[in-house]
């Protein structure tokens, strides 16, 4: 069990400005990163670090739903406040407005100082619609034909690089394509080459990467996606998977090095298979907020080895922020359950202190938020007990919450789990309802005491219970609405 803290880089470092100089890595200071591991944060990933194309932005970055949600986040912006997704790369060269890639090779040797791995950002699927390697590589991307740009002009363009080429834009099969992107082909075996050495080189200057989108340049996906487009009279279907071979190549190098892969549409197992250390869990997400409790539990009924592998997360750059998808308790309740459970959790900036604007990642500059006092503390208090061994090395087991009366009904509204490691244990008791709920849990508390210490470490109170009531009959649970414990005994 680890945990990852993601940070919006471009957007961060604006707050160690000073007058008219800007900002870079080397401003942060040391206790910020203590800090976080101080919070047991495992690994950083900074995201937007690389190289992007200030050409793109006055064609592709105002455009009327984008407005609407520069609206939305931050009054008062300015054409200024507008620098463009950090998803269009140019090159895979750091950002130099966010610091030399010799400070970014010192901040590495500091997070290491702290036992902290930095990850970046890898975008397989596309490059910048200005990237130089349109110029200098065009046959690494998705050429269409003249009758392709008729039918769709926002999907298809000409680029002022080679204007006697038609390309595609990057997309998603079930989204309009993004204009400021130009999709890698994916066929080719020179852009395989070309992506899968890129990302050998990434290896160099971080402990691992998190990939965008993944799913999309899988073989099958990918042929979907373009059917009809690809010149399979030049282009013959790949015998593998590029993930198979990039990932056996950057392991070969450097075996610790991490991969996790933003992933949707079931395809996490398929992904955990060729080779990724962790999957995107949105499944968990969409049940946190929507589900029920019974779903939720059932989710947590997985293989341990792929959930082991699952990344946890209530809130990151690309979804709305926990307060405001959940509402204060409910995100509480959350935040416990994907803090606590197996896998990798992920955490953005700003969630420690319940932040509500969810930032457009083409902004440069946050809206200044107070934060709230309560979701700090909790957060403080949170992560203060996780950060403990036994949720690092510990056996986790989920335990069944059993009526604590006849028609009683209300112990289906809890998730219940149990933690043990060195003769410790810490059970997680969550009340995902929004309804006062009772139930009994039967403990292993063979050898203890006649009556024996139980502290719940969440909300800082010590019981004792007797042992033969807690072994036969159950320990007895009542919690309000979206109400937790996390005990130790």
């Amino acid at each position: 069990m680890q945990n990852l803290y993601e940070i919006n880089i471009r957007t961060f470092l604006r707050r160690f400005d000073s007058g008219d100089k800007k900002a870079t890595v080397k401003d942060i200071p040391l206790t910020f990163w203590k800090g976080l591991a101080e919070k047991g944060i495992d690994l950083v990933w900074l995201m937007g670090v690389w190289e992007t194309c200030d050409s793109v932005i006055s064609n592709h970055c105002f455009q009327e739903g984008l407005v609407s949600s520069y609206d939305r986040a931050l009054k008062q912006w300015s054409k200024e406040d507008v620098i463009g997704s950090p998803y269009a790369i140019n090159q895979y060269k750091i950002n130099n407005k966010l610091g030399s890639t010799d400070e970014f090779i010192f901040l590495r040797k500091v997070l290491h100082s702290l036992g902290i791995k930095l990850i970046f950002d890898f975008v397989p699927n596309h490059f910048s619609v200005d990237s130089i390697y349109t110029n200098s590589n065009p046959e690494y991307f998705l050429q269409g034909t003249m009758e392709n740009l008729e039918e769709d002009r926002h999907t298809f363009f000409i680029s002022k690089h080679n204007p006697e080429l038609i390309f595609a834009h990057g997309r998603d099969p079930f989204f309009p394509a993004w204009t400021d992107t130009i999709q890698l082909n994916y066929y080719n075996p020179q852009t395989r080459k070309f992506m899968s050495d890129t990302l050998l080189e990434i290896s160099e200057y971080c402990d691992g990467v998190r990939c965008d989108m993944s799913m999309l340049i899988l073989n099958n996906i990918f042929f979907n996606t373009w059917r009809g487009i690809i010149d399979t009279n030049i282009f013959c279907e790949p015998t593998s998977e590029f993930w198979e071979e990039a990932i056996t190549s950057v392991k070969k190098k450097n075996n610790n090095f991490v991969l996790i892969a933003e992933t949707y549409w079931d395809l996490e197992w398929n992904l955990q298979q060729l080779g990724f250390d962790y999957t995107y869990d949105k499944k968990l997400l969409d049940r946190l907020k929507d589900g029920t409790t019974n779903s939720i539990r059932d989710h947590l009924k997985a293989d341990l080895s792929y959930q082991l592998k699952s990344v946890r997360f209530i809130e990151n750059h690309d979804e709305d922020r926990a307060i405001q998808t959940f509402g204060l308790d409910k995100s509480l309740a959350a935040s416990v359950i994907i803090s606590t459970i197996p896998g990798l959790h992920l955490y953005f900036e700003g969630q420690f202190c319940g932040y509500k604007i969810k930032l457009p990642i083409q902004l440069g500059r946050e809206p200044i938020e107070n934060g709230i006092k309560t979701v700090k503390l909790f957060y403080d208090s949170l992560l203060n007990i996780t950060k403990d061994e036994i949720f690092k090395k510990g056996k986790w087991q989920l335990v069944e919450a059993i009526s604590s009366w006849e028609n009683n009904l209300s112990n289906n509204n809890i998730i219940a789990y149990n933690w043990s490691f060195n003769n410790q244990n810490r059970l997680v008791v969550v009340n995902y309802s929004n309804a006062a709920s009772q139930c009994r849990i039967k403990l292993n508390v063979e050898g203890y005491e006649e009556n024996f210490q139980i502290t719940d470490l969440l909300n800082e109170t010590t019981y004792w219970r007797n042992t033969e009531e807690v072994f036969h009959s159950g320990l007895y649970i009542e919690l309000q609405p979206f109400k937790s414990h996390i005990f130790a005994y």
